[in-house]
């Protein structure tokens, strides 16, 4: 009797536990067939919120802002063009002289002879040399930034092709680094020129300048790097050509940008809310004239106690 009674106690336990499950499986099926599914708009909205971008000159801001680091950090654009660089017609390289230069100090390597080798050195060439230079780059000894080479001497500079060539160092027809005009060439590379290229999967990063740097030059030196790069935009790329832009400092973190405000084929190229920025700058100057209303104010009904 007593295995008996322990046996039907146990029963109800049981049958007590079973509804609650399912009383709780069918509030929750209720629960989710009421509850309404956000729209695309909305489900948009929340995307953005947690993936801001923001446009170029906000974003130059916030880089600027965010710059900690005990040295003045090189202003740096990456971005993701739709291109596929294996394909020859394709690639997507070249130079852009940035109108309100690098901020960088760059040394010049210049492979000449005779009279160029004269002009090389009057421009403000670092090493200036032929077969010497090669021998000496061959050692490993490249403390140059940038390479130029007249087109007599490329069939000695291609001697160093292994060492130059990984570097990015390797004079190229296509850049301007091989030409007969050196002077100019050594000009151009110490005053801001730089290089770009789109590599695996589309990406390009390159310094836009220092963030030492005012907002409105960094902003004339991302316009000429953004139209440069589209002018070189490939002929069998006919829909979206830049896909993600992002600015950082050296240090910094990544700022995701609006690219319409890149793209020098939207009306929102290098868009800056003027309007905005004076409308906040009235505001705190309006603040700034009521702080010191305040003041006075205080400080006369202290006089007059």
């Amino acid at each position: 009797m007593r295995h008996g009674s322990l046996h039907s106690c146990a029963r109800p336990a049981q049958r007590a536990i079973i509804p609650c499950q399912a009383l709780r499986a069918a509030s929750s099926k209720s629960k989710n067939k009421n509850r309404r599914k956000a729209s695309p708009t909305q489900a948009q909205a929340a995307v953005a919120a947690r993936n801001p971008v923001y446009p170029i000159a906000e974003a130059l801001d916030l880089v600027k802002d965010g710059a900690k680091a005990n040295f003045d950090e090189t202003v740096e654009v990456a971005m993701v063009l739709n291109v596929d660089p294996r394909k020859a017609n394709q690639t997507v390289r070249g130079t852009v002289q940035l109108p309100k230069g690098s901020g960088k100090t760059v040394r010049v390597a210049v492979f000449a002879k005779g009279d160029d080798a004269d002009a090389a050195t009057a421009a403000g060439a670092d090493i200036v040399g032929t077969e010497d230079l090669v021998a000496s780059v061959m050692k490993g000894n490249i403390d140059f930034e940038r390479c130029v080479a007249t087109p007599e001497m490329m069939s000695v500079v291609g001697r160093a092709a292994r060492v130059l060539g990984p570097r990015g160092l390797m004079p190229n027809a296509k850049l301007g680094s091989v030409t007969r005009d050196v002077e100019a060439a050594v000009r151009a590379a110490k005053g801001g020129q730089a290089q770009f290229r789109a590599g695996k999967n589309g990406a390009l990063h390159m310094g836009v300048g220092k963030v030492s740097f005012a907002r409105s030059d960094l902003i004339e030196n991302v316009r000429a790097t953004m139209v440069a790069i589209s002018n070189l935009k490939p002929e069998v790329i006919k829909g979206k050509y830049i896909s993600q832009v992002h600015l950082s400092s050296t240090m910094g973190k990544g700022v995701p940008v609006e690219v319409a405000t890149v793209d020098p084929s939207s009306p929102r190229f290098m868009f800056v809310d003027e309007g905005a920025e004076a409308a906040v700058k009235k505001a705190l100057e309006a603040e700034l004239a009521k702080a010191m209303k305040e003041g006075d104010g205080a400080g006369e009904q202290r006089a007059s106690l």
